[in-house]
């Protein structure tokens, strides 16, 4: 998998580049997902053909009919997050996600504000080995005039009933987490055609995530990424 050859930073914020995984541009090969969810669930023979490679692109999706580049620059921050249950539907992703522009974010952490106590509190949360995390996301290349933006966003899910991620957030308002992946459909989910890859939004177990208060809400991205 070829490094980037442009520098990032460990912190992942809208509009600062960061890395993240798609497919060898190519032709979509079928790779059904794993039977169950387990963290090692080894990859199938099939998944083992997929060829990846990093990518440094902007956090936050600027979508092809963006008209100019300072119209890109207010709409992706707007666009770190997309609903999984609306991509289809969504103008804003709908183009990724039928073109099958799936990709990982590696991730160390994620964090969330613990309202429970009134004061905000800013939550570190991480699998509990310690190891990086792949977040489902969706990538896209903008291109007008001359200038060039490749962007990520990450999909979301609604975490209602899980039992970890229904903490944080207000009272009263929907629950979503990010899409932790499991590991052993890291392939299987960059290859799988558009109509199947909703089978890969699934929640992450909560006893493999640990939640952890810090003192600032700082997201991480792993120096080294090439274990996933």
């Amino acid at each position: 998998m070829p490094e980037p050859t442009v520098e990032v930073g460990r912190d992942v914020w809208p509009r600062k580049p960061a890395v993240f995984i798609r497919q060898v541009q190519g032709p979509i090969v079928e790779v059904s997902p794993g039977a169950t969810a387990e963290a090692d669930t080894p990859l199938t023979a099939d998944a083992k053909t997929v060829q990846r490679e990093l990518v440094v692109g902007q956090f936050g999706l600027v979508p092809r009919w963006v008209k100019s580049a300072s119209d890109a620059k207010l709409r992706s921050t707007k666009l770190v997050n997309a609903r999984s249950e609306t991509v289809t539907t969504s103008n804003n992703f709908r183009e990724a996600w039928l073109a099958g522009q799936r990709c990982i974010v590696p991730l160390t952490a994620f964090f969330e504000d613990d309202l429970r106590g009134g004061k905000p509190v800013p939550t570190r949360i991480a699998r509990v080995d310690g190891k990086a995390m792949g977040v489902a996301g969706l990538w896209e290349q903008w291109e007008k005039d001359g200038e060039a933006i490749t962007s990520f966003t990450l999909l979301t899910i609604n975490a209602n009933s899980h039992a970890l991620m229904r903490r944080y957030g207000h009272d009263g308002t929907e629950k979503r987490m990010v899409a932790v992946l499991s590991e052993g459909t890291y392939d299987a989910w960059l290859s799988a055609r558009p109509e199947k890859a909703r089978e890969f939004m699934r929640a992450y177990p909560a006893n493999w995530l640990l939640a952890n208060p810090v003192e600032t809400k700082k997201p991480k991205v792993p120096a080294a990424v090439r274990g996933l």
